[in-house]
């Protein structure tokens, strides 16, 4: 079955131009022109994908972010937002509210459809190891659920995918090019600015565990091990 992908841009011809790329890729492409058109049809079929505009009419893309996170909590849909704005801002608190990546306009229809099979590709691989447990952190691959200090916790797949790499490499420290070809794919071509912005969430997150997840200046981070 093709992977279900909603678009969401209030401009006809990008909204047409998402959608002939992704349908020609092989994707299920279901396009919206506001969220307010979205909400009621995502309440009745998750997609594994969500192409979402910042500039909407109505509730704007990073609003409708924010409630598809807060509905939707534990569920694996990616988001990759669009945006016509180039600053830093605009970005980091898409990146902030669970957004898995981004694309400023105007973008590259390669590049778009490069990024969504690398985050779809990541989505399907099922993961093989078992639990793991770091103090009061416990992961579990299979469940693709965190328990920090009895408490479960809620990560998007980025922050999940992050966690599970630290764990499973505790002690050591990884690169943040390392992460990104792990969890982000070859394909992505963003910076790894990225990476420091998801690793933040997910200490924050993990609340006293995410103590542990220190940074090694200029190279990247490191799960400390207990003694």
């Amino acid at each position: 079955m093709a992977h279900l992908i909603y678009s969401v841009e209030d401009d006809a011809s990008i909204r047409e131009l998402i959608n002939y790329a992704l349908s020609n890729a092989g994707y299920e492409v279901l396009s919206f022109e506001s969220a307010e058109a979205l909400m009621p049809v995502l309440k009745r079929r998750i997609p594994d994908l969500i192409v979402l505009d910042i500039m909407l009419p109505g509730a704007d893309g990073i609003e409708t972010l924010k409630q598809i996170r807060a509905e939707y909590m534990g569920v694996g849909v990616k988001i990759l937002m669009l945006t016509a704005k180039s600053s830093e801002i605009n970005k980091i608190t898409g990146l902030e509210l669970g957004a898995d990546d981004y694309m400023t306009k105007p973008f590259s229809v390669l590049e778009l459809t490069a990024r969504v099979k690398a985050h779809l590709r990541q989505f399907t691989a099922l993961p093989k190891d078992g639990i793991l447990t770091a103090d009061g952190i416990k992961l579990n691959p299979s469940t693709r659920t965190v328990v920090a200090d009895g408490e479960p916790v809620t990560l998007t797949y980025k922050e999940f995918e992050l966690l599970h790499t630290l764990m499973k490499n505790a002690g050591a420290v990884i690169s943040r090019e390392s992460f990104v070809r792990e969890i982000w794919g070859e394909e992505y071509f963003g910076d790894s600015r990225t990476v420091d912005i998801h690793i933040k969430n997910l200490r924050a997150k993990l609340k006293a565990g995410g103590g542990r997840i220190v940074s090694v200046r200029g190279v990247g981070y490191v799960l400390k091990e207990t003694k």
